[in-house]
């Protein structure tokens, strides 16, 4: 497992499950097809860092842009659209499962207590190694120490230690959940 997230953590949020996930995959039609915006989506922007500073993409699909504010004109846009494909195709490649979290949205919700505790849970920030990322991991290549040290794409919630009723609530959650897909 080398990510953990949901979705709909503030409250009143309309945001579902698979727009969230969809951010995440980019877009499949659009101006941008295959491409995506990394500035809707941390995981994109982490993904696509650890790309620049690895060898894995030809000089030419690197964009200096990547990561600079908020929005992005067109020109902007078109010119990291190589890079925003290449990202796509590596997440779209990645397996995932879905744990049943039906709550109302907010920061208090069981889904933002089961992305913390587990995030939590599996780092490896700061401490013995456990489960060790392999020696080919994208991640190992980010500019973000807690993604390299951690071997998650995740930097919030790394360097904290997950509550002590976590794993019970977390059974409960995955002995609801069907994960035979």
């Amino acid at each position: 497992m080398v990510r953990i997230g949901t979705h709909a953590v503030s409250a009143n949020s309309q945001t579902t499950l698979w727009t969230r996930l969809s951010q995440h995959r980019g877009s499949l039609k659009g101006s941008y097809p295959g491409g995506g915006n990394h500035r809707g989506s941390v995981f994109r922007y982490l993904i696509g860092d650890a790309l620049i500073r690895s060898s894995r993409v030809p000089a030419d699909v690197i964009s200096p842009s990547w990561g600079i504010g908020n929005n992005a004109t067109a020109e902007v846009r078109r010119s990291e659209y190589l890079l925003e494909k290449v990202v796509s195709e590596h997440i779209r490649a990645m397996p995932f499962i879905c744990l049943p979290a039906d709550d109302a949205p907010g920061p208090n919700s069981i889904r933002k207590r089961v992305e913390r505790n587990a995030i939590a849970l599996l780092s490896n920030f700061d401490r013995e190694t456990i489960d060790a990322p392999s020696r080919n991991w994208l991640g190992l290549n980010s500019s973000q120490t807690k993604v390299r040290k951690s071997g998650l794409w995740n930097v919030d919630h790394a360097d904290e230690e997950p509550s002590d009723v976590f794993l019970i609530q977390l059974r409960e959650l995955v002995a609801r959940a069907d994960l035979s897909n």
